[in-house]
Formats: structure tokens, C-alpha cells, sequence
């Protein structure tokens, strides 16, 4: 994996940790931990929606598109995990 493909997936998974912070209100961990949430979920959209059949594709929107609904989804099974 090459540097600026490092820096891609960082600069996409923030952007789509912000977003899933404003999709899913009151379920976020603030500006930062959503960040590392959108990350982690740029990284899950990127292994689990290839392989379900999902095409993520090759573009900026839907890369960010796709990574944050992996970090919606992430924030959401967080939120279960934290209330039991």
C-alpha cells in the first residue's frame, strides 16, 4: 500500500466520520472519535461491501459515500455494545 493511498483512505474515512457524527446525532463520541470511527468504517466499507457484491467503485464520492455508511453502521453497533 503506498503512502498517498494511506493518506487517501485517512483523508475519506474523516470526512465520512464527520458525517456519520451528523447522521447519527447523539450516538457519536464528539468531532475526534467520529473521526477514528469513520476511519475504522472506510476500512470495513472498503473489505466487507466487495465482498457481499457491492462495487465501491473508483470515485471520491463513492468512496466517501460508502465509507460512511460503514461508519453509520459502526456507530450504530458501537451504540448497542455501549447500552448492554
Amino acid at each position: 500500500m503506498e503512502f498517498s493511498s494511506v493518506l487517501a483512505m485517512l483523508f475519506i474515512g474523516a470526512i465520512a466520520g464527520w458525517l456519520s457524527g451528523k447522521i447519527m446525532e447523539g450516538r457519536g463520541f464528539g468531532l475526534i472519535g467520529n473521526i477514528i470511527v469513520g476511519i475504522v468504517g472506510a476500512f470495513l466499507a472498503g473489505t466487507v461491501f466487495p465482498a457481499l457484491g457491492f462495487s465501491v467503485g473508483g470515485g471520491l464520492f463513492s468512496s466517501i459515500f460508502f465509507a460512511t455508511i460503514g461508519a453509520v453502521i459502526l456507530l450504530f453497533l458501537i451504540g448497542l455494545v455501549r447500552k448492554v
